[in-house]
């Protein structure tokens, strides 16, 4: 005969990941936005840095050296959004650059509506990292093994 125990513990439950759906939601947003940033974001700042200062506005002019830093970082974080392990590093450093990005656009490039874009991205690198933060938990563990 089995009873139930009033004073069971659960603290080893995993409460802090995301159900079936909303872990299916993430990963087709992840793997979206992994593409988008490795695709057409920073990729071409690494294949043609060069043309996109040429067509820059005048009022924006970027180093080449910081471009082609920046497509690094973007075409990183796009694959670490696709890493199990790294996506919640990735979506958070991702969220920064955007919010950098969005920093850029209304007060270096005069063109404050150009930042809703990267801000709405924030929001959503935000959001990824929040869900997947149990990922840098186990990241941590297993480094200090």
């Amino acid at each position: 005969m089995t009873s139930a125990n009033p004073t069971a513990d659960f603290s080893n439950d995993v409460t802090d990941r995301p159900g079936k759906i909303r872990n299916r939601a993430l990963w087709t947003l992840q793997i979206l936005l992994g593409l988008f940033f490795i695709i057409a974001s920073g990729g071409p700042k690494l294949v043609m840095p060069n043309a996109l200062t040429d067509n820059a506005p005048e009022n924006l002019t970027i180093p080449l050296g910081l471009l082609i830093f920046i497509g690094v970082v973007e075409v990183a974080g796009g694959i670490g959004l696709m890493v199990p392990r790294l996506s919640a590093l990735a979506a958070a450093g991702l969220s920064v650059l955007t919010v950098l990005a969005a920093g850029t656009q209304a007060f270096l490039a005069d063109q404050p509506l150009m930042g809703i874009f990267p801000l709405v991205l924030a929001a959503i690198f935000a959001w990824i990292a929040y869900e997947r933060r149990a990922t840098i938990t186990d990241l941590r563990n297993s480094l200090s093994r």
